[in-house]
């Protein structure tokens, strides 16, 4: 044995199989533009009266924050109309999906999901020691029928991203529901809804109705997209007590930082004027859809801040061409491309790109 695998012999083995997450590039071109749209990231910075609570904030940073966030928690459950006892926070949706895994998951247990979606999930499964079940997307979307069917007596949980990252695609309420009524009581289903605030179809049901009389199924958020507070890493979840009570037991202590807290109790005070900048996204990516059509993209339906090229083979050499424009897009190899919609400028340089590529779908 040599001194390096002595001195590693006690990691986890798993940790050979499971790749670092790689969070999405920024790259400047030679003219010196930078678009970053590969991070679907809101475009726009923190409003003023945001910016003013963070900076009132910051003249506690010598205290921890409040380990229940019992201001945000109660802001909260005010929006959504639901118990204060059923919402639970943590660092990101990303945190809490980590923290419903230390929660539910363990060696022997499956968790059963869509691929493609969140690049986050087999990475998290994988360390939880559970067993990733994935489920070819049909159409760029959810199979439904495919993902209930995949259930077993070892599954524990099962995610739905709705919309999907990447695809944008979302399934339909009747759909949904009747899938959730078949799914049987021991799982817990996951309705990941980071891009909730971007669906314009009515359609798309909202998980905050589907899931109360549910108890097996729990709603995530995140005010790291559309609230633009990407940097502050703060999301939560709405879920009946017994769900979002052991979420809480899970959370690192202080995960949702002071700021955090400050910036998303603002945020929800300022929610029409954030929602006028989700309008406006919302207007951008259908001008961005309907120019990639007319192009001769196939680009599907997305109710999402991004758009999705199937690529296959030729995705990385769209990503590259991107590049030297000065534009940074999400590039799943052999699959495809999610671009983020950004500010106008940068979406038509994207667009020049795509426009200017010899192989279209």
């Amino acid at each position: 044995m040599t001194v390096s695998e002595r001195k590693t012999s006690y990691l986890r083995s798993v940790l050979d199989s499971v790749p670092p997450y790689r969070p999405g590039r920024k790259v400047v071109g030679p003219d010196g533009r930078s678009a970053k749209l590969s991070s679907n990231e809101s475009p726009f910075g923190p409003l003023p009266s945001v910016r003013r609570a963070v900076a009132d904030a910051a003249a506690d940073l010598n205290r921890y924050p409040d380990p229940a966030a019992a201001e945000l928690t109660a802001a909260l459950a005010r929006r959504f109309e639901v118990p204060a006892e059923h919402v639970a926070l943590g660092a990101g949706s990303v945190g809490i999906l980590q923290q419903l895994l230390e929660a539910v998951a363990e060696p022997g247990a499956e968790v059963v999901y869509a691929w493609r979606s969140f690049e986050a999930y087999p990475l998290l499964v994988g360390l939880s020691g559970a067993d990733s079940v994935q489920v070819p997307l049909r159409a760029e979307s959810h199979d439904l029928d495919a993902l209930a069917a995949a259930v077993t007596d070892r599954t524990r949980m099962l995610f739905v991203c709705n919309p999907n990252n990447p695809t944008g695609t979302a399934v339909r309420e009747a759909e949904l529901a009747a899938f959730l009524d078949a799914v049987p009581d021991h799982v817990l289903v996951v309705l990941d809804e980071a891009y909730r605030e971007y669906v314009r179809d009515p359609q798309v049901p909202d998980g905050m109705l589907l899931y109360r009389n549910r108890p097996n199924v729990a709603v995530l958020r995140t005010f790291s997209k559309a609230y633009g507070l990407a940097a502050l890493r703060v999301g939560f979840l709405v879920a009946h007590p017994h769900v979002a009570e052991a979420v809480r037991k899970t959370m690192v202590p202080f995960a949702v930082n002071h700021l955090a807290q400050a910036a998303a109790v603002a945020s929800l005070d300022a929610e029409q004027e954030l929602l006028e900048r989700v309008d406006a996204t919302v207007k951008e990516r259908e001008r961005v859809r309907d120019a990639l059509l007319a192009d001769g993209w196939t680009v599907p339906e997305t109710e999402a801040n991004f758009v999705w090229l199937r690529l296959g083979e030729d995705t990385l050499d769209f990503a590259a061409a991107c590049e030297r424009a000065g534009v940074a897009v999400r590039p799943f190899a052999g699959e495809g491309a999610r671009v983020s919609i950004g500010l106008p400028e940068d979406n038509d340089a994207f667009l020049a790109v795509a426009r200017a590529h010899p192989r279209r779908h």
